[in-house]
Order: structure tokens, then sequence, then C-alpha cells
């Protein structure tokens, strides 16, 4: 009789620790486009005034929701709907291409990027980042999470990110990952953007988690990142927005 109550505590303990590393996370995506006006300092009155008209109260409404599925194995990250809608409901729209995939075991990644008027497909390996782990604490989603910093030399942004030890898997939302546990917040350049869980399901995601079908011009990291300087050297030089065709 011992034996069996010392199984069944081992396999509930297990079974804890299997749910922990795989669920589905419901994100939202906030651009305050006030600040990131303030930082393009090499734009024209026109670019200024135009961002101004396009984005208006945007920053008062809600944000993007997204989606990030995963496990310790793999992770998907995507728009949570296919369709964006309007607070009121009245226009709705269909979002742009935009999906990350990542296999931790094969260290493989696949991207699907609508930007600058075609759509890419990055196949490559899983790049790394350089965290540096602080000793600052803070509550996201209901989940204890502790900052980490890398930088972003190509678009030469500062980028945090809150990571809960409680879930450990190094998946994370957009392009930031491989962390000592799964980053439920991200900030891009203290708070042009933020992009923060509002709720986390721990779950079987089996069903879930498969890659869907992509198209796009094939390339690979080296040449993603070359298109972004180009285009963004471009339109700092004729005094343009590089973001109204580019994810910030």
């Amino acid at each position: 009789m011992k034996k069996i109550i010392t199984y069944c505590l081992l396999l509930a303990s297990y079974c804890s620790f299997a749910q922990q590393t795989e669920g589905f996370v419901t994100f939202e995506y906030k651009y305050y486009w006030t600040k990131v006006n303030s930082r393009l300092t090499f734009l024209s009155k026109e670019e200024k005034d135009r961002m101004k008209l396009t984005w208006g109260n945007y920053e008062d409404g809600p944000g993007t929701k997204m989606k990030l599925i995963f496990n310790d194995k793999q992770s998907i990250y995507t728009y949570f709907s296919d369709q964006g809608q309007s607070e009121d409901g009245r226009y709705s729209w269909r979002q742009s291409d935009y999906v990350i995939y990542r296999n931790f075991d094969q260290q493989k990644l696949v991207e699907n990027h609508e930007m600058l008027g075609k759509t890419y497909l990055v196949e490559d390996s899983l790049m790394t980042y350089n965290w540096r782990i602080q000793n600052q604490i803070k509550d996201v989603a209901g989940y204890v999470c502790m900052k980490a910093e890398t930088f972003d030399p190509i678009k030469n942004q500062k980028i945090t990110a809150w990571f809960a030890q409680d879930i450990p898997v190094s998946a994370g939302p957009e392009r930031y990952f491989g962390l000592p546990g799964l980053i439920l917040e991200l900030d891009v350049n203290d708070g042009d953007v933020v992009v923060t869980a509002q709720k986390v399901e721990l779950k079987n995601v089996d069903k879930e988690l498969v890659l869907p079908k992509m198209k796009g011009k094939k390339i690979k990291n080296t040449d993603y990142d070359q298109l972004l300087q180009k285009h963004i050297a471009e339109s700092i030089k004729a005094q343009r927005n590089p973001y109204w065709s580019l994810r910030y």
C-alpha cells in the first residue's frame, strides 16, 4: 500500500510538472505611437502629422490580441485571430501574415512576415540573444517574473523581458526567447511597444501546436537583417517613418 501511495505522489508530481511546460498565452500588443513619434527625430513635419492622423487616440483603446502556443520543445506565436476588428465592432480587416515558429530541440526557426510590400519566409537556425538577467521581480498575469534585458542592433532598440521561472520553457512573444522561463511581458524601448500576457492557460496543446502552411520568399536571418537595415537607412534619409511597413 505504501508503494502505491508513493507511486501516486510521484505521478502527480510528474503530471504537475508536465502541465507547467505547455499551454496557451493570450497577449495584448500595445503600440504607443506618441513615444515612437518623439523618438524618431529625423521625421519631417508631414510624417509626424501623418502619424498623428493615422493613430489618433489608438493608445486609449485596447491593443492587438496575440497568442503563444508552447511546450518545452516548440512554440508558435501569431495573431489571436486572422481578422482584426475595431473596438466598436463596426470595422474588420485581414491581419497581415505574421507567424513565428520555433523548434527548441532542433534549433529551428521559421518565420512568416508580411512587410515592405511582400511576404517573406525566414527559415534558419534559432538566433541567440545576449540576455542580462537583473535582480528585479514583478507580477505578470499572476506569475512572479524576473527582469532581463538585451539590445536589438538592427533597429537600435532596448529590449526588456519579464519571464516566469515557474513555467520553465524558453519561449516568448515576438522574436524573443531564450530565457530560463516563459516570457510573459516584453517592453521595446522603454514603453514604445509593450506586449503583456493577459491570460495563461496551462494545458495540453498537442492539437494546437501544429505548424501552419506558410508561403513567401525564402530568406535567411542575415537576409532579413539586411532588408531591415537598408529600409531603415533609406527611410531616415528620406525623413520617413520606417515602421509603416515594418513591425516596430
